[in-house]
């Protein structure tokens, strides 16, 4: 090992039988695959110099390192590689700094390396940490890999404790088993943050991912990874008939106040919540959120105060009533995909407000208005309107289904005028029999039963018949009928264009 050190060459104890250099199997290792770990950290901080034309380097594979490895503190120059390990007790390398530091497909009790630095990769795929890895105000100057890690919780419930952590490229973590929180808490990430194909899982407790006040320069993905050959896709597309391995979490999801620069990507994604568990995105930043995934059949997906410019969605991927807030919620473009009907989009609106909120209704009519939809737009007001008119008293109410019944609270317009030309014909034909003698004889135009129809059904407008004419008898109470039919058509008309007005 010394001189593989001095070499920069491969210390490989392998044996050739993969179920015995299984560094996760069962089979024991004995000590002439064994090597202390005081003398792995010696070549590490103070190793011997390296032989004439080579670069010193720790490349070790299929050995297991006994007792603790401690670098707490310390500065690692030597590029650090160890493949199919097995370290007896936890890896201690809080504050230590390293060029980059890789530990691949090996089985570790725990990894404490808070405040670690490394000016390149830290990488850890394929490896098994049985007792959580605090990463806690970690800086990694390019790229953190954990893909394929399977992490088992710490004894406070973290399987990764990240918070404060700092990466300088991207943060791989996709087909990553985690069981407990991973929590990134204020989290920085200088490129895209991937989960592709990962299972996330705390059935101990409320949350399985906890993420608030993260930023990520471009995309958080949370979608299928391909399980081919290799194994992450890393955003490619994956060969026809390739077997997919989605996104899925058991437990809530804290994203709340993040930053994401260019999207939030949940195609696909399964959630698995309980009754009291969410999938928050509360004041979250990103100008394109893709929720494409499975709706979860408990708990509740929050958007409320996000701010999103285009929302790429499913009418299957949102859960029903009592399911959804998004109060505050602001988008700019819907892009749907597959059949989202306008009865499905109110009911996404519906199951977002389990009390009577009209900034729902309003911010979905804008959007559908500023992309060409008029008549869309007008159909979510006037569903505003008749949600709206549940939660008011009898009299308003009532006044409510007359605007509503006669022309659909100025929405349809048409409806007005439909009103209007049937009341017209027949009212002219019932005064076209009515006895009708003249207020002052010889003093009164003639008898136009149209048109003493029409001035009467229309208000303020006089049309020189109605003050003309006596009526008497059941043909008063009918004029009285009229006027009044013509007043409630021309108060909702008014207040229909008002509406119109308004939006102009």
């Amino acid at each position: 090992m010394w001189q593989a050190f001095r070499n920069g060459s491969v210390y490989d104890l392998r044996s050739g039988d993969a179920m015995a250099d299984d560094p996760h199997g069962g089979h024991p290792w004995g000590p002439e695959r064994s090597v202390r770990a005081r003398i792995v950290c010696w070549l590490l901080l103070d190793g011997p110099p390296a032989l004439s034309g080579r670069v010193s380097s720790l490349k070790l594979s299929g050995l297991q390192i006994t007792d603790v490895l401690d670098l707490a503190g310390g500065e690692v120059l030597p590029y650090a590689e160890l493949k199919h390990c097995r370290f007896e007790k936890e890896v201690l390398v809080p504050e230590a700094k390293f060029t980059t530091l890789r530990l691949v497909n090996c089985s570790i009790p725990r990894v404490e390396a808070a405040r670690v630095h490394t000016e390149g990769d830290l990488h850890l795929p394929r490896c098994r940490i049985h007792n959580g890895m605090r990463l806690t105000d970690a800086q990694i100057g390019t790229d953190l890999l954990i893909n394929q890690a399977v992490i088992y919780r710490d004894r406070r419930g973290n399987s990764i404790m990240g918070d404060g952590l700092s990466v300088g490229q991207d943060l791989q973590a996709e087909m990553m088993e985690s069981h407990g929180q991973l929590s990134l808490r204020g989290a920085k990430v200088g490129v895209s943050f991937s989960l592709r194909g990962s299972k996330l899982a705390n059935p101990y407790g409320q949350r399985a991912l906890n993420a608030p006040q993260m930023t990520v320069e471009r995309t958080l993905y949370m979608t299928p990874a391909a399980l081919g050959d290799p194994p992450m896709t890393s955003g490619t597309t994956p060969p026809r008939g390739t077997r997919v391995q989605r996104f899925e979490c058991q437990g809530g999801i804290r994203l709340d106040d993040g930053r994401f620069g260019d999207a939030v990507d949940l195609a696909q994604a399964r959630f698995t919540l309980e009754n009291d568990q969410e999938v928050s995105l509360r004041r979250v930043q990103t100008p394109e959120l893709r929720f494409l995934g499975e709706a979860p059949q408990r708990g509740k997906i929050i958007l409320s105060g996000a701010k999103v410019v285009t929302l790429i969605d499913k009418s299957i991927s949102w859960p029903g009533p009592g399911g959804l807030q998004m109060g505050g919620f602001s988008y700019e473009n819907l892009v749907p995909q597959g059949s989202f009907p306008l009865s499905r989009r109110l009911s996404w609106v519906a199951a977002a407000t389990a009390e009577y909120s009209p900034e729902p209704y309003e911010k979905l009519a804008t959007v559908l208005r500023d992309s060409g939809e008029d008549a869309d737009a007008r159909e979510v007001l006037l569903a505003k309107q008749r949600r709206r008119r549940e939660t008011l008293p009898l009299a308003a109410k009532l006044w409510g289904f007359a605007q509503d019944w006669t022309v659909a609270y100025g929405y349809r317009p048409g409806r007005a005028a439909l009103w209007m030309a049937v009341l017209w014909a027949v009212s002219a034909v019932a005064f076209s029999r009515a006895d009708h003698p003249a207020i002052k004889p010889g003093e009164h135009p003639n008898w136009n039963p149209a048109l003493f129809a029409l001035d009467l059904l229309l208000p303020v407008i006089n049309l020189g018949q109605d003050s003309y004419w006596q009526l008497r008898g059941g043909w008063q109470w009918f004029a009285a009928i009229l006027i009044l039919l013509g007043w409630v058509l021309a108060t909702t008309v008014a207040a229909g264009a008002t509406r119109l007005l308004r939006r102009n």
